[in-house]
């Protein structure tokens, strides 16, 4: 079917379906891991068609340059269910309708499910603010940390604080360990809901929940944004061990280590947090992606080449970016900040080796003298 006839569906759905008091979802971002639980959400709406409406709106960011008359992203899912470029091989159901407009996706919708690199929030949320509707709230899928000032001060902030605080929608956080790729093919796998208002995070429950993708909600939201994002650094370093060719027994050390940093990281800058570490956000998405994620990959090519960060990642990402990196960055100069980078020596230098300050012998310096022997 011709894309501009999917246009037309979603167009005219929106008149519709003004007045239903089912809920209307959309997706924000159209990569890897926005197709993947784009395959999970277009069927758990369909399947309970008395609380969501049948229509998920997915917005794909239209990255052509000037000239370039290839379908979008868009405009290819709405064609084939399928997004070649970032989940090949996997079927995106067909009432999942694509669109590059943020507004047609987004401004009808009461549950929007974010999931794009942190560094892109600041612009949806510019683009989105003042045109959603009263009742809306968010999930977030998006891994990272942020930062805000107040009198001078910098103090650590949450993507999830971001978000709110830009569009004025409560925004939950579901972190956990599902590789995109298995997550689209239905593979058993499983999640951790974080949220404010447990109402909301039951009908994220409600949502996201299948046979194959079990869902956990809990208050503990801090915890389970923070692990979503630590665990990137942790893996990278998981990365450079393997690309180094280090022992089994190393690389374990290293989850355990990075784990433990995570930990620490979160009880001093949320010391209220109830401890959620063996939840599926925390050592269970830690394992996950130590061995099988992006991140991980990214990092042993990096130490294994001479070549720049955003050159190894052109090559094995195909225009997605790993998370790791920024987040190492960001997660450095807060502790910088706050003057306790000794504490984390993991993170520290999984930072300087990406910006070149460290090296082999640095990394392991950092887990063999690692305070948690003291």
């Amino acid at each position: 079917m011709p894309c501009q006839n999917f246009d037309y569906c979603f167009n005219n759905n929106s008149d519709e379906l003004r007045g239903d008091s089912r809920k209307k979802i959309a997706i924000v971002g159209g990569g890897n891991w926005g197709s993947a639980i784009a395959c999970v959400v277009g069927k758990t709406v369909k399947a309970q068609d008395d609380v969501f409406q049948p229509i998920v709106s997915m917005w794909c960011r239209d990255s052509r340059k000037f000239g370039d008359t290839t379908p979008s992203i868009a405009e290819t899912i709405n064609a084939t269910h399928e997004n070649p470029k970032y989940l090949p091989g996997r079927r995106i159901p067909s009432n999942v309708i694509a669109t590059s407009s943020l507004l047609d996706a987004c401004e009808s919708a009461h549950i929007l499910i974010l999931v794009v690199p942190h560094q892109g929030i600041p612009q949806i949320c510019s683009e989105l603010r003042g045109n959603l509707r009263d009742d809306a709230h968010a999930v977030s899928l998006t891994k990272g940390i942020s930062s805000t000032s107040e009198n001078d001060v910098i103090r650590m902030q949450l993507i999830s604080e971001d978000i709110e605080k830009a569009l004025g929608v409560e925004c939950s956080v579901l972190m956990g360990a599902n590789l995109a790729g298995e997550v689209a093919d239905g593979k058993f796998c499983e999640a951790t809901i974080g949220c404010k208002s447990l109402e909301n995070g039951e009908e994220l429950k409600m949502l996201f929940n299948t046979p194959n993708f079990r869902i956990r909600v809990t208050t503990d939201y801090e915890a389970v944004e923070l692990c979503g994002a630590l665990k990137n650094i942790v893996a990278c370093a998981a990365g450079f061990a393997d690309g180094l060719g280090w022992a089994y027994n190393v690389k374990s050390a290293i989850i355990r280590l990075g784990l433990l940093e995570t930990k620490k990281f979160v009880e001093h800058f949320y010391p209220s947090s109830h401890h959620t570490y063996f939840e599926s956000c925390g050592v269970a998405d830690l394992i996950t992606t130590c061995y099988g994620g992006r991140n991980r990959k990214v990092a042993e090519a990096f130490i294994k080449s001479d070549k720049p960060l955003h050159i190894v990642e052109q090559e094995l990402l195909k225009g997605q970016s790993a998370q790791g990196p920024p987040t190492a960055q960001d997660v450095f100069e807060m502790l910088e900040i706050h003057e306790i980078t000794e504490k984390f020596p993991i993170f520290t230098s999984v930072h300087k080796i990406f910006t070149g300050e460290h090296g082999e012998q640095e990394l392991y310096d950092s887990l063999r003298n690692h305070p948690e022997y003291d």
